[in-house]
């Protein structure tokens, strides 16, 4: 925490529109009862910050101390930050860019019940090149999340909230809403960097078809 105080941090907000996503939820339901998986839309949100990624490796680094040195990571060993009866703890989730959402779901619940039983290992907490937060699980909206340094980069999702829009005739219309914030090391990223990477982020997931076309 002492060291995340010293880096200069700049933060940066959305909203995504989360209509499409939440459709998806009945059969999210399904397939978690098929492969014996609590199939949330946490996986579903990791797999496309991890496609999003891709497309902006500078936000998958690691700097030294006194900035010297920027390593870029190829491995998404993306970190989730987890409330537990012990303490904060971000254990990650290794490879993400190899995994599917089913993966996903199943290593994200092993890592929670470690977790919850003080029981993660070394390998669980280190080496994450990346990190994300669902403030949205204890009713939170908005936040200014800590880097977990040496990343450059975390994110926190909010609640999805149903909310009033207007279509393109101007008609009201009810729309569940998503609020994102991003927390990014100015040494290393700018603002407009960030703003493209939660613009292609929230293109995948207003329009969750476009991730069948670009996952391997």
């Amino acid at each position: 925490m002492t060291a995340a105080q010293q880096v200069p941090r700049f933060t940066y907000h959305d909203e995504y529109t989360m209509d499409d996503i939440v459709q998806l939820k009945s059969l999210m339901k399904r397939l978690g009862k098929e492969h014996k998986v609590k199939l949330t839309f946490m996986p579903l949100l990791i797999k496309a910050a991890s496609q999003a990624l891709l497309e902006f490796p500078m936000i998958n680094a690691h700097v030294n101390g006194d900035c010297s040195a920027i390593t870029y990571k190829a491995s998404h060993n993306i970190g989730i930050a987890t409330d537990t009866p012990h303490g904060l703890m971000v254990p990650n989730i290794k490879n993400v860019q190899n995994m599917s959402i089913v993966d996903i779901a199943k290593e994200l619940d092993r890592l929670k019940t470690l977790s919850e039983n003080n029981k993660l290992s070394t390998d669980d907490v280190t080496g994450g090149t990346f990190s994300l937060s669902n403030v949205g699980a204890v009713g939170g909206t908005y936040a200014s999340p800590m880097l977990v340094v040496p990343e450059v980069c975390i994110g926190a999702f909010g609640k999805i909230q149903r909310r009033p829009a207007f279509n393109g005739a101007g008609e009201v219309y009810p729309s569940d809403t998503m609020c994102v914030s991003w927390s990014g090391d100015h040494r290393v990223l700018d603002g407009a960097t960030v703003a493209r990477y939660s613009n292609t982020l929230k293109k995948y997931l207003e329009n969750p078809p476009l991730l069948l076309f670009y996952l391997k």
